[in-house]
């Protein structure tokens, strides 16, 4: 476990054991107006990506793990923090982050040829230093139709605020290759929340959340899925155990800016919970 890992629970248990003095009974988790989820994701990533180069041909579609030797897995951590105005109304705000880095020899086959990055080519002995960058933050309202001691189901729609950051570089006495991409922008996404509660110390959260869009010369989706399992050690804290996906997918036809990104990261999740 890192050392961030180890402060954000310990932060965590820090702040429940005050809530729990504060309050010493049970609430359905239906109920709860507070929620702060701090913890740590082993995430698997597949990335695979083109840049087409400015006079309209098409780049090389490479995979950024088999291809530039990024990590296919990292663990990173987990933020989530929930807020509830009334019995109906609540206001959530996520983030996620995965940022890699690697230096390869490049290393393909006659048939395959170099890879073109936007105006620059990547060829056969090059190493390559490849740094790529995903960072997402969320912030999403949701409307509970239906809400019990037991079961709450809620619509939702938030803004996701996707920054995805590429740089390839080629630094050699003989060759100088530096191609940089960054893309950024708002996402919105509709989804449902869902909370079920199995007893007075169990209960399960999922959510989803999806953008299909379409516009401009773009097309993306954007899906967000999560599953978790929790176990309340004291009225106000709970221990999880869970299962998240991101999967994102962009296509540009645009002359400046042509190309794709193939992003999917998923894997389990394990997390502290603070609530009251």
């Amino acid at each position: 476990m890192t050392r961030t890992a180890a402060g954000v629970f310990a932060l965590a248990l820090t702040l429940g054991s005050a809530a729990a003095r504060a309050d010493g009974g049970y609430i359905s988790p239906t109920d709860e107006r507070v929620r702060l989820s701090l913890g740590v994701s082993l995430v698997s990533a597949a990335t695979s990506l083109r840049l087409d180069p400015s006079g309209g041909q098409p780049g090389t579609f490479i995979s950024g793990e088999n291809d530039l030797g990024l990590q296919r897995s990292k663990v990173d951590p987990k933020f989530q923090i929930m807020l509830r105005a009334g019995a109906r109304n609540r206001l959530r705000l996520d983030y996620f982050s995965l940022d890699r880095s690697a230096t390869k020899v490049l290393a393909r086959s006659a048939s395959q040829g170099p890879i073109v990055l936007r105006n620059a080519t990547l060829q056969n002995g090059d190493p390559v230093q490849t740094d790529l960058s995903l960072r997402a933050l969320g912030i999403t309202y949701g409307y509970s139709f239906w809400r019990t001691e037991t079961l709450e189901i809620a619509g939702t729609i938030g803004i996701n605020e996707i920054d995805i950051s590429a740089q390839a570089k080629v630094e050699t006495p003989t060759r100088h290759v530096n191609e940089s991409e960054d893309r950024a922008g708002p996402v919105p996404t509709l989804g449902i929340d869902a909370t079920w509660v199995a007893s007075r110390r169990f209960y399960f959260d999922g959510r989803v959340q999806y953008l299909k869009v379409a516009v401009n010369q773009l097309r993306g989706t954007l899906g967000i899925y999560e599953l978790d399992a929790l176990y309340r050690f004291t009225p106000n804290v709970s221990f999880a155990l869970g299962y998240g996906r991101v999967k994102a997918y962009l296509y540009s036809a645009q002359a400046a800016h042509g190309g794709l990104f193939d992003f999917g990261a998923k894997g389990p999740q394990i997390f502290v919970r603070v609530a009251f």
